[in-house]
């Protein structure tokens, strides 16, 4: 074994350089001291707590909190020559007892072991007749009480502090704001622990956000102008939204499955399989999928319903583009997504407290949504990060919004809620503007109204944007006990006096084209190029003799890598960032084989 971190981090991971802070953590840990890891998806995290196993004395721990995830990089590690392996409940028993074995042997260099396992009797008596060279927690956010991915399970791992003082701690999330970062550090008592914070910029990955007309129908024009064959997720609010997603998906050709929590745990197995297996395959999932997912191209994450916060956003957006290369993120928004969120937090069993912090982040989301400015500043600055200039690779940079003086529109809005007694939703009050004689308007007298008809210099379409962007600002509540009607909040008072200037943003018309993919190339300049394709297919031959994803064998930048060099023998593959002793003495002659006849 190298007894550098440099050494291992070329001879084992292939690659010549550590990025950002990753060699500053190793250090960290290799010293005995703990770690708080704030680093963004794609970063480079594993490597941090990778590297001091296998320098440290005894096995690294790595607590991580989805069967998937261990299972993944425990693959990944195996291609790379690392002797790792996990315990977790998909095991039989046979399986565990042999796991455990070879731990008690010391022929392990990682373990991943789930975080209910570390309050078990057994795993104690296990970990007593060890040598344990350090413990990661990976998607420490998942302590916080107050996030989206909370698990009561990571509440217990205080107690490796409290039992294992003298061996170090690494805790790393991609996902954290200022109280969730002081949550993890008081529930996993790392009080003592230096933190390095990496930016949460995810430059690669363009952020579009476009009002939804025929959400279905923009998904597909999407996909079809900029995706076509390559791998993605679009994430549904309900469990039959996915259904039918995936099912309209497939049958206007784009090759797609469902995942959710009320599918049986085979069929999730089954379709979680196909989809890291496969390069082209579009999964249609709730938020029960995707934490922990490592499948690096993955080249789109598209939403049809608003996320409840800016950090599940975050997170299920940087799910795109894990290897660095162009990824997108796309997202169809409507007044509707406000309105049924709300609702859902209004009827949720939370106390007071709870549901004012859940109606901060959506509020906060709503901001993103509605932002005419650079989106990715917003994004970032939610998390405290600061972009000094527009990041020129988001939809408002690109095609910037136009915003108008919608002070009369708002006016009007307001008035016709309030004069409308405060009891209907959105649809009636657009028929009163446009001055529409239906039975239900003849039936309340509406058309007696001041307000009757006032607004026919808006269409319907103009309207809702008009009313979505209204209950967005909080100037409008929606009452849930009344059948989603809307009522006038305090906010609402200067617009309706005539005190404060109202600008709207100007929603882009149906049927606008869009621009092309992002970062505004193609994505592999030779996708679906002879060459391009026979690499693949070769990585793919290689992966399904072994059952692993194609990935696990080389990421796409391996393989653009080798189009651009032409490596002619194991010593020029050997140069390919990317590329270890284990991969190069595996793989090497097979892809050079391939390589030459294009040469």
């Amino acid at each position: 074994m190298a007894d550098t971190p440099a050494q291992i981090l070329k001879t084992i991971f292939g690659y010549e350089h550590f990025r950002g802070q990753q060699q500053a953590i190793i250090e960290q840990l290799l010293s005995g001291q703990d770690a708080l890891v704030l680093m963004p998806t794609g970063g480079g995290k594993s490597l941090c707590y990778q590297i001091p196993a296998l320098l440290r004395d005894g096995v690294g721990v790595v607590i991580s909190p989805l069967i998937a995830l261990m299972q993944d990089q425990v693959n990944a590690l195996l291609q790379l020559g690392v002797k790792a392996a996990f315990l977790n409940s998909s095991q039989s028993l046979d399986e565990a007892r042999q796991v455990e074995r070879r731990l008690l042997d010391g022929a392990l260099d990682l373990l991943y072991i789930a975080p209910e396992r570390l309050t078990a009797a057994r795993t104690a008596g296990l970990f007593a007749q060890i040598k344990i060279a350090l413990f990661a927690i990976d998607e420490a956010h998942c302590v916080s009480q107050w996030g989206h991915d909370f698990r009561s399970d990571y509440l217990s791992l205080s107690l490796l502090h409290e039992q294992y003082p003298s061996i170090p701690r690494i805790a790393l999330t991609a996902t954290a704001d200022e109280r969730t970062r002081e949550e993890i550090i008081a529930r996993l008592d790392l009080t003592g622990a230096r933190v390095f914070r990496s930016g949460f910029d995810r430059p690669n990955i363009r952020y579009r956000i476009v009002q939804k007309q025929n959400a279905r129908q923009q998904l597909l024009a999407f996909i079809q102008a900029e995706h076509s064959g390559d791998a993605g997720i679009v994430y549904c609010l309900s469990r039959k939204k996915v259904e039918a997603t995936a099912a309209w998906l497939c049958a206007n050709g784009i090759e797609a499955l469902p995942y959710h929590a009320g599918m049986g745990n085979n069929q999730r197995q089954q379709h979680q399989h196909r989809f890291l297996m496969n390069d082209s395959l579009v999964m249609v999932a709730t938020i029960a999928f995707g934490m922990g997912i490592d499948k690096p191209n993955v080249r789109f994450v598209a939403h049809l319903d608003l996320p409840k916060s800016v950090e599940a956003y975050y997170q299920e957006t940087g799910r795109a583009g894990r290897d660095g290369l162009p990824a997108n993120a796309w997202m169809a928004y409507g007044l509707q997504d406000v309105i049924t969120l709300r609702q859902m937090l209004a009827e949720s069993g939370s106390d007071a407290a709870r549901k004012r912090i859940e109606y901060h982040k959506l509020d906060a989301m709503l901001a993103l949504c509605e932002q005419v400015h650079c989106r990715r500043q917003t994004l970032l600055g939610y998390f405290g990060d600061v972009l000094e200039q527009p990041c020129g690779n988001c939809d408002t940079c690109l095609e910037p919004a136009q915003t108008w003086d919608g002070t009369l529109a708002a006016q009007q809005a307001l008035s016709c809620i309030y004069r409308a007694g405060q009891r209907f939703g959105v649809g009636y009050l657009v028929d009163l503007l446009l001055g529409k004689v239906t039975d239900r308007v003849k039936t309340f007298g509406h058309d007696r109204l001041s307000t009757f008809g006032i607004g026919k210099d808006l269409d319907d379409k103009q309207w809702f944007s008009v009313f979505r962007q209204l209950v967005a600002k909080g100037l409008v509540a929606v009452d849930f006990d009344h059948y989603g009607a809307l009522r006038l909040t305090e906010a609402s008072r200067p617009i309706l006096r005539g005190e404060q200037v109202l600008m709207l943003r100007q929603d882009s018309p149906p049927g606008k084209p869009q621009r092309g993919r992002a970062n505004g190339e193609p994505i592999l300049s030779a996708n679906n190029g002879p060459f391009w394709e026979a690499l693949r297919a070769k990585r793919r031959e290689l992966a399904e003799i072994q059952d692993v994803p194609p990935y696990v064998i080389f990421h796409d930048a391996t393989l653009m890598a080798m189009m651009a060099a032409k490596p002619k023998n194991l010593r020029e593959m050997a140069l390919i960032s990317g590329i270890g002793e284990r991969k190069l003495a595996s793989y090497g002659t097979a892809f050079i084989a391939v390589i030459r006849q294009f040469v």
